[in-house]
């Protein structure tokens, strides 16, 4: 679901608003002679109902008004004006000042004039005012009130729409919205002596029935309960979250997290302090509490309340001391340096990662590394990626740090309306000219290991900058040149060329953290024999389809709108077709973490890993996290095809010939953090 806090587009509610409105004008314009005859047989029926009922006090209070020249005039005023005054003002107040309640508010006052208008439709009532033989007085004819309902102001107003009463319905669901989001004592008196005042108008002015005024009543109820229905409903899993689902059910674990290393101090959190930990955190991570529920066939999935199961979700595991065999980070001797613990956890985190999460739970598990000699040693957080997208699950793990921290966020305003519909369809096209990759991979397994390394960001940074290049294109250059290496045999296959999905994000500031908000845009990179240097500059060449946007837009577009319009099984089918090795051939993220000093339950935290999940046949997914200066990379290999922990070794050898590249091609280039 999407930032409850969030308004939405005013322009929109406008248009809407608009279009209601228009339907009542229809309706008005239902004039025939057969039409009035039916208002006037409902409204003597309503009246004699009344009689019957002995609430028949309209001709009283009518008779009583008209004797007051002064009196009549207020009242007609009232009547023409307080209700649309304090519906719409309370509406705009909302919207600006409570945007969180203010969806609601605006669906059930969209719902009860919409009854409203339905019912004006199918059951036509002439106002009393409009009945003289029954002996009512037109306060305002009788007083020339001007602009009010009568006078040739507003004469095209609905002659035959007594019931049910707007003014009471409007009043009144006021008073219910008052009542919901307001404490103060003199709130609720003021707005329960409106109801009472627009009834007693209504009445006395000969406009109403009281009856009217009771079907309103059941209107406004029908309509409030109905919303609250609907918005109360378990949130619906989208199709861009179902994805990964689907992806799957093809047999290939889904999970998106984070490897922590921490810097063991003296005993060490417990197990019980930990999960103290993560719940006092609870409100803030509202998938933590919840889990699927998969209704089958062609619904949706949702999401519902669930409990937690402690003793499943926050565990801890023991190590066996070993020696780091993963190589690209140091052992122990520095104090901001992953200890030899390293090689372990990540050895723990493929086998974790291995293992589907159970569907009948919320779908995350906390793992405590514990070493028996040092203490707690590392984190392992894993969610399905359902839950979040890998900025996503980044900003919820940052809830269980200290000190707390917003993870900075890109707030560049995207394109307009018309501008972004250029976009998409511009990138729609480049997609579909895209086609698939002209070379496949041999075909591998389904076994994945992880292997992690480490690149220094500064180095990163400064040959991107001696080479005008992004961040991104070093990284790529790094990952291709390194797999080219390893596997030369690759070269035939592939003709040539390897496809590589790199995610770009699209989350905007006030997004929730929960749910995919990325766009995955493709590119293909050389990949024949080529040192890095001549890679890296072909790569930046070709690297402006992924920051042009419109393929973005596209990508973005088809996955959060365009399967909406899907069923299920479209939605599967679609995600089973196009991911995967048919379409690319490795998957490199690059994210950014925070840049300060953190600690988790009290112990340093040396470093930190993503984790994220494979996509079919792609033999390496790549996720890269910056954290206080060192890029975390965290690999997910299929063994069969490339040892993870080769290819993570060969990383840095990389990055050091393309620092050393760099700095012959400019020598003295300043290296300023940030570029």
């Amino acid at each position: 679901m999407g930032n409850p806090s969030r308004r939405p587009v005013l322009w929109r509610d406008i248009a809407v608003g608009l279009g209601v409105f228009g339907l009542y004008l229809l309706v008005d314009s239902m004039h025939s002679a057969e039409r009035r005859a039916a208002a006037d047989r409902n409204a003597r029926s309503l009246f004699d109902l009344e009689r019957w009922s002995h609430i028949d006090v309209e001709l009283s209070l009518n008779r009583w008004l008209d004797g007051r020249d002064w009196l009549a005039t207020a009242a007609n005023y009232e009547y023409a004006f307080t209700y649309i005054v304090t519906a719409f003002a309370l509406l705009f107040w909302m919207y600006f000042r409570r945007p969180a309640d203010y969806p609601r508010a605006r669906d059930s006052f969209l719902l009860l004039n919409a009854l409203a208008i339905a019912c004006f439709a199918v059951y036509p009532v002439t106002p009393p005012r409009l009945l003289p033989d029954l002996g009512f007085t037109d306060t305002v004819v009788s007083g020339g009130t001007w602009g009010s309902w009568g006078t040739p102001l507003v004469d095209g107003s609905n002659q035959l729409a007594a019931v049910p009463s707007l003014h009471v319905g409007w009043a009144l669901w006021v008073s219910v919205v008052l009542a919901r989001i307001a404490s103060g004592l003199l709130v609720q008196l003021l707005s329960a002596l409106h109801v009472l005042l627009t009834l007693y108008v209504i009445v006395a002015t000969a406009n109403h029935f009281v009856l009217d005024a009771v079907v309103a009543a059941i209107v406004v109820a029908l309509s409030i309960l109905l919303v609250d229905r609907w918005h109360d409903r378990p949130p619906v899993v989208p199709p861009a979250d179902a994805f990964f689902l689907h992806i799957e059910d093809a047999g290939l674990p889904q999970q998106v997290g984070g490897m922590v290393v921490l810097r063991p101090g003296p005993g060490g959190p417990t197990i019980d302090e930990v999960r103290d930990l993560v719940r006092g955190e609870l409100s803030h991570l509202p998938r933590f509490r919840q889990r699927l529920h998969l209704p089958g066939g062609w619904r949706r999935a949702r999401w519902v309340d669930a409990d937690i199961d402690w003793a499943w979700h926050v565990t801890e595991r023991l190590l066996a001391p070993r020696e780091n065999e993963l190589g690209g980070l140091p052992d122990a001797g520095e104090p901001d340096e992953p200890g030899p613990w390293t090689g372990e956890i990540a050895r723990l985190v493929g086998e974790l990662a291995g293992e589907p999460l159970p569907r009948d739970r919320p779908l995350w598990r906390l793992v405590v590394v514990r070493d028996p000699g040092a203490g707690v040693v590392g984190v392992v957080l894993l969610m399905h990626h359902t839950v979040a997208d890998g900025v996503g699950t980044v900003v919820q793990a940052l809830h269980l740090l200290r000190p707390p921290v917003d993870l900075a966020i890109d707030g560049r305003r995207g394109p307009g309306p018309g501008r972004a519909a250029v976009g998409i369809a511009t990138g729609l096209a480049q997609l579909a000219t895209d086609a698939r990759p002209a070379g496949r991979i041999p075909e591998g397994s389904t076994r994945r290991d992880f292997a992690v390394a480490g690149l220094d960001l500064e180095t990163v940074r400064a040959v991107a900058h001696s080479r005008q290049a992004r961040v991104t294109d070093v990284l790529l250059t790094v990952m291709v040149c390194a797999l080219r290496r390893m596997r030369p045999d690759w070269s035939g296959p592939l003709r040539e060329r390897l496809r590589v999905a790199v995610p770009l994000m699209v989350r905007e500031p006030s997004a929730a953290a929960e749910g995919n908000l990325t766009a995955a845009v493709m590119t293909d990179v050389p990949f024949t024999p080529a040192d890095p240097g001549a890679l890296l500059s072909e790569i930046r060449h070709r690297s402006d389809r992924l920051h042009s946007g419109t393929r973005a837009l596209a990508s973005h577009f088809v996955m959060s709108r365009a399967l909406r319009l899907a069923p299920e099984p479209a939605v599967g089918w679609f995600a089973r077709n196009v991911y995967g090795v048919r379409f690319f051939h490795a998957i490199v993220s690059n994210m950014a973490g925070p840049d300060r000093d953190m600690t988790f339950a009290g112990l340093p935290i040396a470093q930190v890993f993503p984790i994220l999940p494979p996509a079919p046949g792609v033999p390496l997914v790549a996720g890269v996290l910056s954290w206080r200066g060192v890029l975390g990379i965290g690999l997910s290999a299929d063994p069969a095809l490339l040892d993870p922990v080769a290819f993570a070794a060969e990383l840095p050898r990389v990055l050091d010939e393309l620092a050393g590249s760099a700095a012959v091609a400019e020598p003295g280039s300043p290296v300023r953090s940030g570029e």
